[in-house]
């Protein structure tokens, strides 16, 4: 039986208490977000460009037509996180600046499907948005060619974000499999499956001991965000759901800036291990609500 059973939210938003907590903030300027993910279409009308950052060698406006898969999938994941309140897309966190680190370019992609990167070329993004002064990683991407050699430079780099106490939110993958990767098996990482609008995991969603142990459901089913047009998007699966994650953990930030990686970390993902040690395989569903009453109270510091 997993918990959280319920009737059907409205919202992807009422499903994770995340309405509440936005009502307590737009976001922070001075919390950024590292977006490793497609391009974003930067002078997009629903996105509050003015909080909109671009690093990395392959720039917003330097990655081929307007509605490549890259793009599609970088805005539509930027949308959840950055539009302006009142758009289509949940718009959690538009006051917190957005670093968009683009990965990859031209791809043969749908927005559901898991983007790829090599293990090199995702370890250097990180290592850039970390250096850039990202608090919190987006990380709605898969990793190519892996292998033991190969993912050294990752986690090194995953290393490299614990250190600086970045914290890391990472897509469980939509393969449908029991099975982690190199970035979800990594301790300081929150790894997301993807959910429906009843909090029970979609069939698509990878999931594990590790995704169970220290990760979380978020939704995943029908997300509307923005196209690179005028018209919304409206898709899911893991790439959909880290955001909701990403976005709690940026507000929560941006309400409490003086809490510790740690213990903003134990509020949105860990709380639940204080009770009962995780043994499912399926993660416990994201509680923004919850995980701002934690830090709040004081309940959240280990």
């Amino acid at each position: 039986m997993l918990e959280n059973e319920r009737l059907v939210a409205s919202s992807p938003l009422d499903l994770t208490n995340l309405a509440t907590l936005m009502e307590q903030s737009v976001g922070r300027s001075e919390i950024v977000i590292g977006l490793i993910d497609g391009p974003v279409v930067a002078d997009h009308p629903d996105l509050a460009t003015e909080s909109i950052r671009h690093i990395g060698a392959a720039s917003g406006e330097a990655a081929g037509t307007t509605d490549s898969a890259a793009r599609t999938h970088g805005t539509y994941v930027a949308g959840i996180l950055s539009a302006r309140r009142g758009s289509p897309a949940p718009a959690i966190c538009p006051g917190c600046t957005l670093l968009v680190r683009p990965i990859f370019l031209e791809t043969a992609f749908g927005v559901a499907e898991m983007p790829s990167a090599t293990p090199d070329e995702l370890a250097d993004a990180i290592i850039e948005c970390v250096n850039a002064g990202a608090r919190v990683l987006n990380l709605s991407v898969a990793v190519a060619q892996p292998s033991p050699n190969r993912e050294r430079s990752l986690e090194e780099a995953l290393n490299h974000a614990a250190g600086r106490s970045v914290i890391v939110i990472a897509a469980a993958g939509n393969q449908g499999s029991i099975g982690s990767s190199s970035i979800t098996r990594h301790p300081w990482v929150i790894p997301v499956a993807a959910c429906d609008l009843q909090g029970y995991p979609l069939g698509m969603s990878n999931l594990s001991s590790s995704i169970g142990r220290r990760g979380l459901r978020a939704p995943g089913e029908a997300v509307t965000s923005l196209g690179t047009g005028d018209q919304p998007s409206t898709s899911g699966g893991t790439s959909a759901a880290t955001p909701f994650v990403t976005g709690t953990v940026a507000l929560l930030w941006s309400v409490f800036p003086m809490a510790r990686a740690a213990e903003v970390k134990l509020a949105v993902a860990g709380f639940r291990a204080r009770a009962a040690r995780r043994t499912n395989i399926v993660p416990p569903l994201l509680d923004a609500w919850t995980a701002y009453r934690l830090i709040g109270t004081g309940q959240a510091r280990e």
